[in-house]
């Protein structure tokens, strides 16, 4: 009776942690281990078309909203802000890997570390890794024989270069990952039915060497034409089935940041100048 007595505060802390939680993350369930998750557009301080709920310093936010908004963030996950890692995303296919080295350099050295970068992945608990994306497509995988984690930014740049293919295969050269194992997570992105496409843009994929029938469609557009859409999230999928992760081990948000921009930031929505979802796991 005495501990109750002498933690209202702490109670009301707890209910306010979780009515953030509940109000700023869509959560997945990977691992008991594994913390896991998308961040929502509110319950932060950001304002405008970065309303609310941003942490991401490259797009043009303001800096005190976004020190705030982490610092929100790592008051939830428990962490100190050195352990929430973010990288520059350039659409390429380079990953790094976040490890005790890393962690011990400046915050320059850092940066410079994280410069290019579109995935990221630790084995090293208590860090908290994530990509950026406000229609792209986000990946988190889990490696349960190994504990690891990794964060993957899949535009459709990254796409057509297979970058998830790549961050497979850098999983397996850092901790000898095994696809078949792989727990595999697809976060909120554009949906078919928003994605549409240039003709280069489709040409890109078939130079690529898609299976375009099951990855595009036309649909008739605002003038009248029809035009190309591609399905980003199952061009993702079959990169992980071909990669050799199961398909009973790939789940799916099935959220459209397009369709869901209320609480989703979406680039087609709100412009490039607006807040970035980050997408992320955690160890512990």
């Amino acid at each position: 009776m005495k501990l109750f007595a002498v933690s209202g505060k702490m109670i009301n802390f707890a209910v306010n942690i979780m009515q953030y939680d509940m109000q700023t993350l869509h959560k997945y369930f990977m691992a008991p281990s594994v913390t896991a998750f998308s961040t929502k557009r509110q319950g932060g301080v950001s304002t405008g078309n970065y309303a609310s709920f941003n942490i991401n310093p490259y797009c043009g936010d303001d800096e005190e909203a976004i020190r705030k908004n982490r610092a929100a963030l790592c008051a939830f996950l428990g962490i100190d802000d050195s352990r929430l890692i973010l990288p520059h995303q350039t659409h390429e296919t380079h990953a790094a890997v976040i490890d005790k080295a890393f962690l011990s350099l400046s915050p320059q050295e850092r940066q410079q570390a994280l410069e290019g970068i579109d995935a990221l992945m630790t084995n090293v608990r208590g860090v908290c890794i994530g990509v950026s994306t406000a229609d792209c497509i986000p990946l988190l995988l889990y490696d349960p024989q190994h504990e690891a984690v990794c964060a993957v930014h899949a535009g459709w740049r990254g796409t057509v270069s297979r970058i998830v293919r790549h961050t497979i295969a850098a999983m397996s050269s850092a901790y000898a990952t095994r696809p078949e194992t792989l727990i595999a997570q697809i976060g909120p992105g554009i949906s078919l039915d928003s994605f549409e496409v240039g003709q280069e843009v489709y040409d890109a994929f078939q130079q690529a060497g898609f299976d375009m029938p099951s990855i595009s469609r036309r649909y008739p557009a605002k003038d009248g034409s029809e035009k190309w859409h591609i399905d980003l999230p199952h061009c993702n999928y079959l990169q992980l089935t071909a990669a050799g992760v199961q398909p009973a081990n790939i789940s799916q948000s099935g959220i459209c940041t397009v369709k869901q921009s209320d609480d989703f930031f979406s680039a087609r929505r709100l412009g490039i100048a607006s807040g970035r979802i980050y997408t992320a796991a955690m160890l512990h």
